[in-house]
């Protein structure tokens, strides 16, 4: 790999987490402060459920068709969930980044490491859903 272009990507690589968490933060700011609009101080109720009972956040911010349609309806919760997401999927931006990178300047050791990380990410992330 020539020095020039790891430079560059590196500098990238930097641009693209830095952008990733600043742009995740805004947005789950933005979110918070939905929210608590929305609430006027009054905070849903988050007390210790039974054993056995499900429990965690409410059923439509669980996936991403309820997070789209809490977003078109400017829900502060699903604001911060889209704020969480975008932080998860920047190192894994970077994953990708980086395999194109070793695809480009022909690394077949490395491209093959990252994108085999790649799948595993990809894979735990699909069947990691309950």
């Amino acid at each position: 790999m020539s020095q020039k272009f790891k430079n560059k990507i590196d500098v990238y690589t930097g641009k693209l987490l830095r952008y990733g968490v600043l742009v995740s933060c805004g947005i789950t700011v933005f979110g918070g402060i939905l929210y608590m609009f929305q609430y006027h101080g009054k905070m849903p109720d988050y007390s210790p459920v039974p054993f056995g009972e499900p429990f965690g956040v409410s059923e439509n911010l669980r996936g991403i068709s309820g997070i789209v349609r809490g977003l078109l309806k400017l829900d502060g919760a699903s604001v911060i969930q889209l704020g969480i997401i975008v932080l998860i999927a920047t190192p894994v931006l970077r994953v990708a980044f980086s395999a194109v990178a070793f695809l480009i300047e022909k690394d077949r050791q490395y491209f093959a490491i990252t994108v085999t990380v790649l799948i595993i990410i990809i894979i735990n992330m699909i069947f990691g859903l309950h």
